[in-house]
């Protein structure tokens, strides 16, 4: 477990928001924004209402190619 992963709320039940996200990497929505755009980004589900959610395990394994990466 990432030392990101270890102040996650257990209440989410495998999915974040994108406030969450923005929250744990300490950027700006407009970076994430940014990131989604040019495909960067973690993978996002589009809820019907048009909200995005993230999975826990997503997050995860996009956080991880990123530590691979450099």
């Amino acid at each position: 477990m990432s030392p990101l992963t270890a102040t996650r709320n257990p209440k989410t039940r495998g999915w974040m928001t994108i406030e969450e996200v923005c929250d744990e990497l300490q950027v700006a929505r407009s970076t994430f924004n940014d990131w989604r755009a040019k495909g960067r980004g973690p993978k996002c589900v589009k809820l019907p209402n048009g909200g995005l959610r993230i999975r826990h395990t997503e997050f995860d394994r996009w956080i991880n190619s990123l530590e691979e990466a450099s």
